[in-house]
């Protein structure tokens, strides 16, 4: 059985490229996608943008109150799912058709098992055992702002914080195999919690999966564009790789790290939205609405 998805798009002030975005999540091929664009507190025309898609009957969008950062805004599309497993995609992300068709069916696969040549008691698993799959990654090509086109399909790069004496020669520096290309079954939240809070939440995210000893499966194939540009996080001056801000939060994702070779132990992280509110929501149907209710939502105030 193929779980049902969630498509996740969080997004602020991308109102140019968010229309590209929502397009090609709509038109996956697996029947079972809806799509849920959460609007971090946009002051440009996203509004407008979700306006356009709010009579689609698998489309959802939500407005925040205020901006509150990527992390949380991808917690947000956690608590309001219903569905048995999750993806992430930038607002300018072109997944391929079948890409969420492709991993759906992998995490729904329940003939997978710990094959006795492998050491699974690592992981706390035993030999001969039904695993299910907690992630599905897929390789991807990433264009540059200057034009260029690097596909990323180096999977030793998912160990990078652990072992960079493995990462030489990578021609983007950590030659990502992204985590906020995944599909993410449902239980996977439940063990361990949602984002962190920082702008390294996707690197954060990964190696607690890592840790927690998650099985993780990688598609060997392009399935995602992603496109950098110079609005994009990794680029601005404030969020980019050599800032301040991200160089800190490097260093805690890195002490981490540390702590776990040092006790072998992995902290969840509550996914706290005690301080989000929704100022809109079309489509409500598609949503829970206990998380709706939990966040402090009017009815009247739903779209």
């Amino acid at each position: 059985m193929t779980p049902s998805v969630t498509i996740v798009i969080p997004t602020y002030n991308r109102a140019r490229v968010l229309p590209q975005a929502i397009e090609a999540a709509l038109a996956q091929s697996h029947p079972e996608t809806t799509v849920l664009v959460v609007d971090d507190g946009s002051t440009d025309e996203t509004g407008e943008v979700i306006a356009r898609y709010a009579a689609h009957p698998r489309f959802t969008g939500v407005r925040l109150a205020a901006n509150v950062g990527t992390a949380q805004a991808k917690n947000v599309g956690i608590a309001l799912s219903d569905a048995e497993a999750i993806t992430f995609h930038d607002s300018d992300d072109v997944p391929h058709r079948d890409k969420v068709m492709r991993q759906a069916r992998v995490i729904g696969n329940e003939t997978i098992g710990a094959h006795p040549c492998l050491n699974w008691r690592l992981s706390g698993r035993e030999p001969e055992t039904p695993i299910q799959v907690g992630a599905v990654l897929t390789h991807h090509e990433l264009i540059l702002p200057d034009g260029e086109r690097v596909e990323i399909r180096r999977t030793l790069s998912l160990v990078d914080d652990f072992f960079p004496n493995l990462q030489m020669a990578a021609g983007v520096p950590g030659d990502w195999t992204h985590v906020n290309s995944g599909l993410f079954h449902r239980s996977v939240f439940d063990r361990l919690g949602g984002f962190s809070d920082c702008i390294e939440e996707d690197r954060e995210f990964r190696n607690r999966l890592i840790m927690a000893g998650e099985v993780l499966w990688v598609i060997p194939e392009i399935l995602l564009t992603k496109i950098e540009s110079p609005d994009g996080l990794t680029m601005q001056g404030e969020t980019d790789y050599d800032s301040p801000r991200r160089i800190a939060d490097r260093k805690r994702v890195w002490d981490a790290v540390a702590r776990w070779f040092a006790t072998r132990e992995v902290d969840p992280v509550p996914i706290d939205l005690s301080m989000v509110r929704i100022r809109s929501c079309t489509n409500p149907a598609l949503v829970d609405r206990a998380a709706l209710a939990r966040l402090a939502m009017r009815p009247e105030r739903v779209a």
